[in-house]
């Protein structure tokens, strides 16, 4: 999928600049995993989230980077990409799937 991904001019444009890196080498990658997690949960799992579409920002933490990156921002990149529905919550097994991809991104640009 990342590499799907990587021929979107948009998705493609998503880079972590030195400041993410920092963060990140001072986080961890685990702590970088758990923001992961809790964006996704509080953010994109819900049936209807608050603002969807509008409710990743473009900048100000890495794990935002990677979910544009990822197409993992918002319910109508999800359905465009990954065909999961909207309108219903996101199951354990696809917040993992997003969370997943979120990282794997994030690895491969460390």
């Amino acid at each position: 999928m990342l590499k799907k991904l990587s021929r979107s001019r948009f998705r493609s444009s998503f880079k972590l600049d030195q400041k993410d890196l920092e963060y990140i080498e001072r986080v961890g990658l685990d702590m970088i995993a758990s923001h992961a997690s809790d964006f996704v949960i509080k953010r994109l799992a819900p049936a209807e989230p608050r603002n969807d579409g509008k409710q990743t920002p473009l900048r100000g933490h890495p794990v935002f980077k990677a979910q544009h990156a990822t197409a993992t921002c918002c319910r109508s990149c999800l359905k465009k990409w990954y065909h999961i529905p909207k309108g219903t919550e996101l199951s354990a097994k696809e917040i993992d799937m997003a969370v997943g991809i979120i990282m794997k991104w994030i690895k491969s640009n460390t």
